[in-house]
């Protein structure tokens, strides 16, 4: 090409190019990133070269964003710059981003059993819709677009399982330089997250005489063909916390509790993993798994007791 494109310009026809394979939600997602980020800082060059990005990166660092999203960011561009190298638009350039050495990561928030059981009973005592959802994700581990996305025809009564087929988020869509938000109901994260979750005989127990009189096409939550959405249903939660006077806990907590409960009843980690619908089982052991000395006492000591 006698004249190469700016990486808005390319940014463009990879949007464009992106469409016919990706989810609307992980197109929004992309488009975010660029608007954001990318193109404020190089959508005017015309290549990309390691000590920007380098640069770039320490920036968004200092300016606040965790090791894992400014990741995330470069994947886009990395994307971005081989689409644009592949179709002779931009230059490739190889680069290699160093980070900081992170600090030891805190501790993952969960309900501690107190507060759980209060939230479960709580639930079993004042019956809505809405606290049934709760109790739900808090048997399941099911996260909050996929139990807002429930409806009845997926409770399986016979089998006792339900079926996560669906999620519902709200994405934001950019068009021509404008920007408005759309609620979309589509297909789970990733295609591990379309599965079968058994119920506990407790969670049977409140939904069997629900299942008989309930339209199978209605909204487990609003028992309407409506559904609620994530954001209308995270300030529910909260009130719900805020009345049983248990400390604020991000609603993704309730999936976080779940998955502790399970490894500290000693599930085996890939029957959690699928439960929660990972993509692999290295997601659920760099989460949830995390032993404490008393346990690697009891592993050493359990070693040198099969040598003799």
């Amino acid at each position: 090409m006698e004249k190469k494109s700016t990486i808005r310009e390319v940014s463009v026809l990879w949007k464009k190019d992106k469409q016919q394979y990706v989810k609307q939600s992980t197109l929004s997602a992309y488009s975010l990133i660029l608007e954001n980020h990318i193109l404020p800082t190089f959508g005017d060059k015309q290549q990309l070269v390691e000590s920007d990005v380098q640069k770039f990166a320490l920036q968004k660092l200092h300016d606040g964003l965790s090791q894992k999203t400014v990741k995330d960011i470069l994947i886009v561009l990395k994307m971005l710059q081989k689409f644009g190298a592949k179709n002779g638009f931009i230059p490739l350039s190889d680069w290699s981003i160093k980070y900081p050495t992170e600090q030891t990561k805190g501790e993952l928030n969960v309900l501690s059993i107190a507060h759980q059981r209060r939230i479960m009973q709580y639930v079993q005592e004042n019956f809505t819709f809405r606290n049934l959802g709760i109790y739900i994700c808090l048997s399941t581990g099911m996260r909050i677009g996929e139990v807002c996305a429930l409806k009845w025809c997926d409770i399986n009564l016979t089998t006792e399982t339900i079926s996560v087929n669906r999620t519902i988020e709200r994405i934001y869509v950019i068009e021509d330089n404008k920007r408005h938000t759309e609620l979309v109901i589509g297909t789970p994260k990733t295609k591990n997250s379309i599965r079968e979750i058994p119920m506990s005989r407790e969670l049977i127990k409140i939904i069997r005489p629900l299942t008989k009189v309930m339209n199978k096409n209605f909204f487990i939550l609003t028992n309407e063909a409506k559904p609620t959405e994530p954001r209308t249903y995270r300030n529910y939660y909260k009130q719900l916390l805020k009345k049983l006077n248990i400390p604020y806990l991000k609603f993704h907590g309730l999936r976080h509790s779940f998955a502790t409960r399970c490894i500290e009843s000693q599930c085996d980690y890939k029957t959690v993993s699928v439960i929660l619908g990972h993509a692999n089982i290295s997601t659920t052991l760099n989460l949830y798994v995390h032993p404490n000395m008393e346990q690697k006492k009891k592993c050493i000591n359990k070693m040198f007791k099969a040598l003799k």
